[in-house]
């Protein structure tokens, strides 16, 4: 007998993403127009916040060593692309093609409207005489912050279609609010982004997750879409959903 599906979630969760996918979209708009614009209030934020940290971190070698680390191995989007990767390998072990297809074309849209924007706002990043680290591409917005949300939203995202646990998704998504946060302190406290950079990152990469979760959830007839294969493990032995 095959494995049941979990049941669709009700539908105030797409319409909530739906709704949230607008605002996040022309909040990453204003955004990208005041850094195109040069706004004084940006800039001078940008800066002032830019100087401070990077005095820190020549300041603190050891310290920096440890961001250095977090930044450029722990929290890379190659990292962010191994973990989506071993997701969509699971979907498909599960039978789940569809979903598997479907995380992967959310994630290489972000890439490239990640890439798109850097090309059409050509941003530069901080230069500075002592530099502690170093970045390829334009600044705006950043790839760092845009693929810790992603990735990070995307688990989350399976993880509650599959049914999993509570105490589960609340780890995950702990895992996921440092990693969203800290990825984005790294990149500005290493001197190689300003911090609308890593804003505008954050509101790109939340739009496209919302947006494409909800769309997936109103391409399959439901909010919550039914999904082929297991559940995940440990999760409840029920054919609802767990609170």
């Amino acid at each position: 007998m095959a494995p049941k599906a979990p049941s669709p979630r009700p539908a105030t969760r797409t319409s909530f993403l739906r709704t949230a996918a607008l605002p996040l979209t022309l909040l990453t708009a204003l955004l990208t127009a005041l850094v195109l614009a040069r706004w004084g209030p940006l800039l001078s934020l940008d800066i002032s916040l830019a100087t401070t940290l990077h005095r820190t971190a020549v300041a603190a070698p050891a310290w920096t060593g440890v961001n250095r680390l977090l930044t450029d191995w722990a929290w890379d989007p190659w990292t962010m692309r191994a973990v989506l990767a071993a997701v969509v390998l699971w979907l498909v072990r599960r039978g789940a093609r569809p979903l598997a297809v479907w995380v992967t074309g959310t994630a290489l849209l972000g890439t490239a409207l990640q890439q798109a924007l850097k090309a059409v706002v050509g941003r530069a990043r901080p230069v500075w005489p002592d530099p502690v680290d170093s970045a390829q591409y334009a600044a705006f917005p950043s790839g760092h912050a845009m693929s810790a949300l992603v990735a990070g939203g995307l688990v989350l995202w399976v993880l509650r279609l599959y049914g999993a646990r509570a105490h589960w998704r609340w780890a995950v998504r702990a895992v996921v609010t440092v990693s969203v946060i800290g990825v984005g302190f790294t990149r500005i406290y290493m001197g190689v982004h300003w911090t609308s950079d890593v804003l505008g990152g954050w509101l790109l990469g939340g739009a496209l997750v919302a947006g494409a979760t909800a769309a997936y959830g109103r391409r399959a007839g439901g909010p919550g879409a039914r999904t082929p294969g297991q559940g995940w493990p440990g999760a409840a032995r029920r054919t609802g959903w767990p609170s």
